[in-house]
């Protein structure tokens, strides 16, 4: 196999590793949330145990990036598309880490009754799942109209946690004596709201790696 043919054969597998790894992730925050919205603690304990899976993949996509480098010094193009999907990856396994700390909120609410409706968290969840996937699509066709697009809807998630917490305060005046859950309710949003916004980090990965050059999609 030629040195080039080599190479590129590598980076396939490097962004076949990214993809199960972005595969991975958002399935942990859905499945995560799955078992916060039914206060299932079985299964929000497996999605604690199951993250070091994600933090291997990323693990093994910074190794060979790195091998890759060092053995085939790439030129500029090839440089920031390995570049790219190494912060990529830094982005879907903090997706991963996020679907834990979900997990545990859930672990310590427990069996206790919802003291508020948690529809606004569920349509956070809809749309920051529906970003990520959406995202990666675009990210393996280098679609950066699509990108742009996506990054625009976190807009949308963060009108959503900023009602989620103004319902929470309020609730917080009103119900001082459920305030333990009201934090672990906001953290929920909270951990949600920064995972669209990894999605938006992805889309502007992606336009560095198509126009060279770094943008700023959502300020």
């Amino acid at each position: 196999m030629a040195v080039r043919e080599r190479f590129e054969h590598d980076m396939k597998s490097v962004q076949e590793n990214l993809m199960e790894l972005c595969k991975k992730s958002i399935e942990a925050l859905e499945v995560s949330f799955k078992a916060f919205i039914e206060k299932d603690i079985d299964l929000a304990l497996s999605i604690i145990d199951n993250d070091v899976y994600i933090n291997r993949l990323e693990e093994a996509i910074n190794d060979r990036v790195i091998l890759l480098i060092a053995k085939q010094q790439p030129v500029a193009t090839d440089l920031r598309r390995l570049m790219t999907m190494v912060k990529a990856a830094s982005d879907m396994e903090r997706v991963g880490d996020y679907a834990v700390n979900i997990a545990k909120e859930t672990i310590r609410i427990g069996k206790e009754p919802f003291i508020t409706t948690v529809e606004t968290l569920e349509q956070m969840c809809a749309k920051t799942t529906s970003m990520l996937r959406q995202i990666i699509e675009a990210f393996i066709d280098e679609n950066t109209t699509q990108a742009k697009e996506i990054a625009e809807l976190d807009d949308q998630v963060d009108d959503l946690y900023g009602q989620t917490i103004s319902h929470l305060m309020h609730l917080s005046s009103v119900k001082p004596e459920n305030v333990s859950q009201i934090m672990y309710l906001s953290f929920v949003s909270r951990y949600l709201e920064r995972s669209a916004d990894h999605a938006t980090n992805i889309a502007e990965h992606l336009f560095y790696l198509v126009k060279g050059q770094h943008y700023e999609l959502n300020n």
